[in-house]
């Protein structure tokens, strides 16, 4: 579909495959010629950005990039990787069946995570395991764990350092690993010394005693113990240094590499189709950051929207997007710098099953079928024993969607790329990757998923074995040598951040376990189980205010920014005081998702606040905070 009109309005023209290619290949064509192929880019969400990805590095453009990254998990991969010298990549190799302690720090397994982790987690509850859950909110899991911490939004550093404190400072720490293993303990012994559970007891509300009650269950448990790093992890712009701590406790307790702890993954390596190599690209998105953000191993999707901003010191601004899977007005930070970006872009191709807020600022969208509707790629998975796993269609694509292997493939044709894509069909693809494993698609279909055994008996450390890490050290870094290097504190520090002013309260955000993000809102059967969300508000506050549950108001946040639509109050002592909290995902405000449209309101409306991590460039979300309005009014509404 072309889209015709003002920018937002979602009016389309149908137009043939055919024309929207050819339209899409000369902008890009133009756009190189005038610019450089360093000048597009691919924001992905999902399998289809594997086959965008091959074309636009084909094109001569390595500006990929994924929102899970610097919205989501970026800082946990950046601050694993300095202290144990690997990221945790998805999903986490944690061993969560077979610990005693899981410690989860705003990490809601079961309204979010891998299925597989709360199955985990539901045998560890049934094997004895203790839960601690350190949240505003009585979540999911807190309601299953034997401690609920409900600190006090933005101080989860000071915990983790008095957590720190009471395990070296009692000599709870596993004397054995952190002696072999580990660098810089010394170093960081001595600044731990100021952080106790009193100093801590100011900062976040949890009293001293349930610190060292808390801290010495995790050493009992050691090291059958996990501190979770969680997943959606950019909450206040010290994002990196938090996970460090959360990195550096399981280092003291020895978990990485143990049973109950953090296992050792193995992933099957399946080679790609082959393809000719791709171009070497001159530029790329880290020119807009002028030397910022040099820990951060993959492409941030806010720098990508950064660089399309025009600057005068930027010889590429970027001027060509493909979305794939991704509605980026929900998903980025900062509706306003979102739509900036879109306005100074010359193409914009949208991808996608549904009509979201991102297709309205298209040039051109293109329908994809469902996940039911199509074959994806391989789904390889690391952990315990590798596997590999087989999405086929169930039905065929309905009206005149396609799937995105086609689209990419058709056109390559067009831009004289086709040598990236030499297969007739994508069961080709398939066929020739599985016999390269020593599978097919014949036995795929039949089975849907392949365990294959472990190269080597490495699941674990051996008592005493000799490891060595890919740090700078070669061991555990407690002390980190990178941070160091690139000028930040080497070991964790505290900040205090700003306090709601009166009147307002913490804006938590979190999932619901029945859809995905905001891509399923319009869903009939989900919508079944959840049609809206709704604002999680402390009696206290209720009564303050007048609210009743079900009272449908309006959210207002620090900027004057006012949701465009009501919200349903729900009055819980499940939240802090000084917090309300919504599942993300609603206040979708097109009118074509006819189930979505009007329900409940958007949080990433309100995020007009954004908190850079100075380390990696993650976009801290939860400095933001709201008031009720019982009518809408604002004077800084986009």
């Amino acid at each position: 579909m072309r889209v015709v009109g003002a920018d937002g309005k979602q009016t389309y023209k149908e137009v043939s495959w055919d024309e929207a290619f050819d339209f899409i290949a000369d902008r890009m064509q133009k756009i190189k010629v005038e610019h450089g192929p360093e000048c597009t880019a691919l924001f992905t969400h999902g399998s289809g950005g594997h086959y965008w990805g091959t074309l636009l590095k084909a094109f001569g453009s390595t500006n990929i990039a994924a929102p899970s990254y610097a919205q989501c998990r970026g800082p946990r991969e950046v601050a694993f990787i300095a202290t144990f010298g690997e990221g945790l990549d998805s999903p986490e190799s944690t061993d969560i069946r077979d610990t005693r302690c899981l410690v989860l720090i705003g990490s809601h397994i079961g309204e979010n995570m891998h299925n597989g982790q709360v199955q985990e987690m539901s045998d560890a509850i049934d094997k004895g395991a203790t839960i601690i859950t350190v949240d505003p909110r009585f979540s999911t899991a807190a309601s299953k764990s034997k401690f609920w911490l409900p600190i006090k939004p933005a101080t989860d550093i000071a915990l983790l350092l008095t957590w720190i404190h009471e395990i070296i400072n009692n000599e709870w720490y596993d004397k054995a690993y952190v002696e072999q293993y580990t660098y810089g303990f010394e170093q960081l012994k001595a600044y731990i010394q100021p952080f106790t559970p009193e100093w801590a007891y100011g900062i976040t509300t949890i009293k001293p005693d349930q610190i060292r009650e808390t801290a010495k269950e995790m050493a009992n448990a050691s090291p059958a113990v996990i501190i979770h790093p969680g997943r959606h992890v950019t909450w206040y712009g010290d994002d990196t240094q938090r996970l460090r701590a959360v990195a550096i406790l399981n280092a003291l307790l020895g978990s990485w590499g143990r049973r109950g702890g953090y296992f050792i993954p193995e992933k099957l390596e399946v080679p790609d189709y082959p393809h000719p190599p791709f171009p070497k690209p001159t530029r790329d998105w880290r020119l807009a950051m002028k030397g910022k953000y040099n820990l951060a191993d993959l492409a941030l999707a806010n720098g990508v929207c950064d660089a399309t901003i025009p600057t005068p010191d930027l010889d590429c601004n970027i001027k060509g997007w493909i979305v794939n899977g991704t509605n980026l007005i929900m998903t980025l930070p900062d509706k306003k710098k979102t739509i900036e970006a879109l306005n100074n872009l010359e193409l914009l191709v949208v991808v996608d099953t549904m009509p979201m807020e991102i297709t309205g600022y298209a040039d051109i969208v293109l329908p994809e079928c469902t996940y039911l509707e199509r074959w994806d790629d391989l789904r390889v998975v690391h952990g315990r024993i590798p596997n590999i796993a087989l999405r086929m269609p169930a039905a065929e694509p309905k009206y005149n969607t396609k799937p995105a292997y086609w689209m990419a493939k058709e056109l390559s044709k067009k831009m004289g790329l086709e040598e990236y894509f030499a297969w007739d069909s994508y069961e080709d693809v398939l066929e020739w990757q599985l016999k390269q494993v020593g599978s097919s698609l014949e036995e795929m279909k039949r089975i849907g998923v392949k365990n294959f055994p472990r190269t080597f008996d490495d699941l674990y450390f051996k008592p005493g074995e000799d490891i060595t890490f890919n740090t700078n050290s070669g061991k555990i870094e407690l002390y980190s040598t990178a941070f160091q290097d690139e000028g930040f504190d080497p070991m964790p520090v505290y900040t205090p951040h700003m306090e709601p002013p009166a009147g307002f309260y913490h804006l938590n955000y979190g999932r619901a376990p029945m859809h995905t993000f905001s891509r399923t809102a319009n869903n009939p059967n989900l919508t079944d189980l959840m049609d809206e969300n709704k604002v999680w508000v402390n009696p206290k506050v209720a009564k303050e205010w007048g609210l009743k549950n079900d009272q449908p108001v309006y959210l207002q946040n620090q900027d004057g920014i006012v949701s465009d639509f009501p919200v349903k109050v729900r009055v819980t002592e499940r939240i802090r005081f000084d917090s309300v909290y919504i599942v993300h995902g609603f206040g979708h405000s097109d009118k074509k998702l006819s189930r979505a449209f009007g329900k409940g309101a958007s949080d990433s409306q309100l995020i007009t606040r954004v908190l850079i991590d100075p380390i990696m460039g993650g976009t801290g979300m939860r400095g933001n905070f709201v008031t009720f309005r019982f009518e809408k009014e604002s004077e800084g509404q986009l």
